[in-house]
């Protein structure tokens, strides 16, 4: 492969990257407004120490569960991370 071809090539596996992490934050922080919004549904508008806790643990339990689906799915069609690292040492 040339090295033009092989600088158009990094530059659009750059570009996919950078786009998906953008529309990754624009869809947290749309699920971030919609339990938001689901949270103070339940517990009222009060913004107690309480509310923001149960809150965050019900954050980090959706989080914590889409990943390990991803991760499953992943695994069954053989995926791979987009970015590898190099071991250390």
């Amino acid at each position: 492969m040339s090295k033009s071809a092989a600088q158009t090539r990094a530059t659009i596996q750059s570009m996919i990257t950078l786009a998906s992490a953008a529309l990754g934050l624009v869809c947290a922080l749309a699920w971030n407004d919609a339990i938001k919004s689901a949270m103070k549904s339940l517990l009222g508008e009060d913004d107690s120490l309480a509310g923001l806790f149960t809150y965050a643990i019900l954050a980090t339990i959706i989080a914590v569960v889409v990943l390990l689906a991803l991760a499953k799915a992943s695994a069954k069609v053989g995926g791979e991370a987009s970015i590898s690292r190099e071991a250390e040492g």
